[in-house]
């Protein structure tokens, strides 16, 4: 077991939609979670959305929204050891602060970034921009494992490929 699973995260997702039909399903049956927890500051402050999620997420799993220096404090401190917690981001951004806090991230799925004013497409489901290059290649540079997967029964495709290869 890896150092992150032994913290009880058994799967990093990037997808800005957080949690909709694909996570609430194929992905939370898959990975048997029992929590999602989900990452950012900009979630936290926005109650509407909060309150999205919570009608969101599956009946029996439990929910986590974080400001992501606390989330990356209460994963170390062991809080999520024993649990099967899927994590969600919008942006690789949240995932550079929690890296910068101490969490030992090993692999990210990136899931779906819609195309936005200044982005490229780099898969039929991300679109990236230039902050989100310099997120990833710091991920990358720190030895995270980053790939992209639609859903859990695709193959996995390596994601700093797609973005050499744009």
């Amino acid at each position: 077991m890896s150092e992150i699973e032994d913290l009880g995260i058994k799967n990093i997702r990037i997808d800005e939609r957080l949690i909709h039909g694909q996570v609430a399903t194929m992905w939370t049956n898959s990975l048997k979670a029992s929590r999602i927890m989900v990452v950012g500051d900009d979630v936290v402050h926005d109650s509407i959305q909060k309150m999205a999620l919570k009608t969101a997420v599956p009946a029996g799993v439990k929910l986590s929204i974080l400001k992501a220096q606390s989330a990356a404090e209460k994963i170390l401190s062991g809080k999520y050891k024993g649990q099967r917690v899927f994590m969600l981001v919008k942006s690789p951004k949240w995932l550079r602060i929690l890296v910068d806090n101490g969490l030992p991230i090993e692999k990210v799925n990136v899931g779906n970034m819609s195309s936005r004013e200044g982005s490229k497409q780099v898969k039929k489901s991300v679109a990236v921009t230039q902050t989100d290059i310099d997120d990833f290649n710091y991920l990358n540079d720190h030895g995270i494992e980053l790939i992209a997967q639609m859903v859990p029964s695709e193959d996995p495709v390596k994601f700093m490929k797609l973005l050499e290869d744009r």
